[in-house]
Formats: C-alpha cells, sequence, structure tokens
C-alpha cells in the first residue's frame, strides 16, 4: 500500500499554469515519491515502494487523478522501471536532466523534489531528454553489454602477458596479437607440455613479420608451474568471453533485422568499399555494414574516418532517425561538439564545449582523429586545425563537421560526395591568397602566381 506523507508547500511565484493534467516524480532505489496538483487529492504527495506491482499501483493512482503527462529525473537506473510502466499505460513522460531541476535552496526532501518537479513541469520549464526508440535501446543495451565483455577479456589477455613475463618469455613481445592464429597456437603447445623453442617457432604463421630465429628465442625462458597455471586459466577465460561476445553477435543481428529498410539493397546494391579495409580486433560477426546501410538508407561508411563500428554507434545511441532534431546545430548541441557561449554584460564568461558523456559523440572524436593522415579534404581539414589551433580543439572541430555531415546524410537519404568537402576546400584555398595577397600590398610587395613544371 502506498503511504501517504505530508507535503510540503514550496514559496514559488505562482505562474500561468500550462500543463494542468501534470505530475511530478522523485525517483530512488527503493522508493518514489509521486506528486499531483494539489486539487486532484487530499494528500497531493504519495509515496511508493519500488516493487513492480507498486509502480504498477502509483500509475493508477495516476490515471484516478487525471494526469497526462509526468516529468522525472534521470537518477542512475532506477528511473527505467516506471518510466516504462508509465509509458505502456499511455503517460507522456518526460525525462529531465538532474541539472536543470535544482531545487530552492532550503528545501532537499524527496517531498519536496517531487513538488518541486510537478510545479516546473506544469508552467511549461522543463524539457525532455533525447531518448531513442525502443527497439533502438534494446540493441543499445546488448552492444554496451558486449563492450563490457570485451574489456574483460582484455583483462585475461594482459593477464596471459604478465604470466609470460614472469617466465621470461618474451612471445607477446615479439608478434602483435598473443590472441592471434601464431599467439594461440604457440600458447596452446606449451601449455600442452612442449618445451623446444624450434618446435614451437614453426607454428609461426607465414604473415608473421618476426623469423623463426627471433620467435625460438623469445620462448627461452623460465616454466614455472604456478605461472602455467596462471596462463591455463587466463586463456580459459578469455576464451569464455569469446564465447559470450559470439552470443552477443547473434543477439545484436536478430534485432538489426527487425529495423524497417529504408533502401532496397536490390535495386541500390550496398557501393563497394574504398581501397582495402584491414579488419578490426573485436569486430561483430556479421555483415554490419550491410545491415547498416539497410536501415539507415546511405553508406555512412564512405565518410572518411567513419568505419562499421562507428556507424553501429550512432545506430545504437542515436537511431535511425534524427528528426526529433531541428537541424544539425541542435544535433551537434546534443552531442557536445559546439561552443557553449555564455555572455553577460557583453563580456564572455565561457565558450568551451559542454563536459557530456555521450558515447556517439566519443565515436565521432576517433572517429575524427584517425583522420590525421587522410588524403581526404576532412583530413586536410583535421591537419590545418591541428596546425591552427592544436590537437584536442581539431579533434572536436572535425567531430563537429562530421556531425553535420551525417545529420545531412540521413535526413535528405543523399550519399557522401566528396566534391562538396573538394569545393570547401577550394574556397579556403581562394581566401588564404586574398588574404597573402593583402598583406602583402600592405608591406609594398605584389603576389605573382606561378605554376610548377610538374
Amino acid at each position: 500500500m502506498p503511504r501517504r506523507v505530508k507535503s510540503s508547500t514550496p514559496s514559488v511565484p505562482v505562474l500561468h499554469c500550462l500543463n494542468k493534467n501534470a505530475a511530478g516524480v522523485d525517483v530512488g532505489a527503493s522508493e518514489v515519491y509521486v506528486a499531483v496538483p494539489p486539487d486532484r487529492d487530499s494528500q497531493p504527495v504519495r509515496r511508493f515502494a519500488s516493487f513492480t506491482e507498486d509502480l504498477h499501483a502509483a500509475a493508477n493512482w495516476l490515471k484516478s487523478c487525471g494526469i497526462e503527462t509526468v516529468a522525472m529525473e534521470s537518477t542512475g537506473v532506477y528511473w527505467i522501471p516506471l518510466f516504462q510502466i508509465l509509458e505502456a499505460r499511455g503517460f507522456k513522460v518526460l525525462l529531465v536532466n538532474a541539472r536543470h531541476v535544482k531545487n530552492v535552496p532550503g528545501r532537499k526532501s524527496d517531498v519536496s523534489d517531487c513538488q518541486w518537479l510537478q510545479y516546473l513541469h506544469s508552467v511549461g520549464l522543463l524539457r525532455g531528454s533525447f531518448r531513442p526508440d525502443q527497439l533502438v535501446c534494446s540493441v543499445r543495451s546488448i552492444l554496451r553489454h558486449r563492450d563490457s565483455l570485451v574489456r574483460m577479456a582484455s583483462v585475461h589477455t594482459q593477464h596471459m602477458q604478465k604470466a609470460l613475463d614472469q617466465m621470461n618469455l618474451q612471445l607477446h613481445h615479439v608478434i602483435s596479437n598473443i590472441n592471434g592464429l601464431t599467439g594461440v597456437a604457440i600458447v596452446e603447445a606449451i601449455l600442452s607440455g612442449e618445451r623446444n623453442p624450434q618446435v614451437l617457432a614453426k607454428l609461426r604463421d607465414p604473415r608473421i613479420k618476426a623469423s623463426e630465429d627471433i620467435l625460438s628465442k623469445s620462448l627461452v625462458g623460465d616454466y614455472r608451474r604456478e605461472h602455467l597455471f596462471t596462463l591455463r586459466q587466463s586463456l580459459a577465460a578469455y576464451r569464455y568471453y569469446q564465447d559470450l561476445i559470439g552470443a552477443c553477435d547473434s543477439e545484436i543481428e536478430q534485432y538489426l533485422l527487425a529495423f524497417e529498410s529504408k533502401v532496397d539493397v536490390i535495386e541500390h546494391p550496398l557501393p563497394a568499399v574504398k581501397g582495402h579495409r584491414k579488419p578490426r580486433r573485436n569486430e561483430l560477426r556479421f555483415d554490419l555494414r550491410s545491415h547498416l546501410y539497410r536501415i539507415f538508407g546511405v553508406d555512412l561508411t564512405q565518410i572518411p574516418g567513419l568505419n562499421p563500428l562507428t556507424a553501429h554507434t550512432l545506430l545504437t545511441e542515436v537511431g535511425p532517425d534524427l528528426s526529433r532534431f531541428a537541424n544539425a546545430s541542435a544535433f551537434a548541441s546534443w552531442l557536445g561538439l559546439c561552443p557553449d557561449n555564455r555572455i553577460s554584460g557583453g563580456k564572455i564568461l565561457f565558450v568551451k564545449t559542454r563536459v557530456v558523456k555521450n558515447r556517439a559523440a566519443m565515436a565521432l572524436r576517433m572517429a575524427a582523429q584517425s583522420l590525421h593522415r587522410s588524403h581526404s579534404s576532412l583530413g586536410q581539414y583535421y591537419r590545418r586545425m591541428r596546425a591552427k589551433l592544436g590537437t584536442p580543439k581539431a579533434i572536436t572541430a572535425v567531430a563537429h563537421k562530421l556531425a553535420r555531415i551525417i545529420y545531412h546524410l540521413l535526413t535528405t537519404g543523399q550519399p557522401y560526395d566528396e566534391t562538396v568537402s573538394g569545393q570547401n576546400d577550394i574556397q579556403y584555398q581562394q581566401r588564404f591568397e586574398t588574404r597573402l595577397r593583402k598583406q602583402a600590398r600592405a608591406r609594398g610587395f605584389e603576389l605573382i602566381a606561378t605554376r610548377s613544371s610538374a
């Protein structure tokens, strides 16, 4: 049964009510406090436990009070069960940033918090956070779980390397990946009892750059029982997590098949990959690029710096539909990739980007950083910004440009056109030449254009 609590009346100015049927919820780990307008119930604030049946009781009470919209804070993951229940019951639920709903100074309690949320929501001062569709959220949950499994598997790889170091086996310093064909074959042979370095070196894959002589030298060490035991368990744990990662890949592919197709892959086949693409470690074990092309309607991997993993992160964090963002500037602002200008009294107080924890923005920053050697127009832009602003700001600037390009492609359905970026480079060169000529004339010189012999 819900417990009635004594409500407190915050001393706030009375504003015009925009949402008459609004409620506020303060979410906690073990209990939630719900506030409705004072004229809807004799006890407008009630406390409910966080058990499922109590959350349904809270939804029934809100229905009986004629509530249509509910505002709640995004506190950890405690809000998710109540959010889903209320949304399934037909309520319009706003998930608001806790920084935007700070309580009145001197009044900090669960009761006053939910009342403050209800008041702010009723007068239209709250704005809901972006939350993608449920299908996107489902894929996002599995992908985030997969990322944690990848990190756990890497920890056991470090344990294997530590065991080899303690036995003075330099195998992981000679080959680039101890979990590759050569590394696994040699480690399995060691655990099977083989100690002859020449025999172990013959397990080398032909693609390994190190010679058999170098490999044999790296496999001479002190084979101790305790370290071999650690090595065996670490290898078994690594393989166990790889099996879990494979199961996640199968589940993710099933969810991707449920997405609506925006393009007919038969009439408009997937564009060919430009150049040779080296497979990345821990990639999803299916044709991810084809699924993304079908869901997005365009091939985002044609954009320099973007690979299927980056595009998949964008799908799971934002979704294929960006219509909820008014324009590209709003999308970049949500990602935290644009300046947060704060001006008061004509004085600039702050112009840096906001500190946000956004996986999509992090993926775009990594994509921008990978352009430092690219021969594309975006690569030239990155190097130009790095020389002008420094590496951190250049990464943010290029990530911002990538976000605007992605927004344009997904909202218009047009494929990426490199010539557009090329035109921007031509305009930059023209502006640069104009600026040089102006500086030369100011110093009494005149620039004469010359052509190279090539």
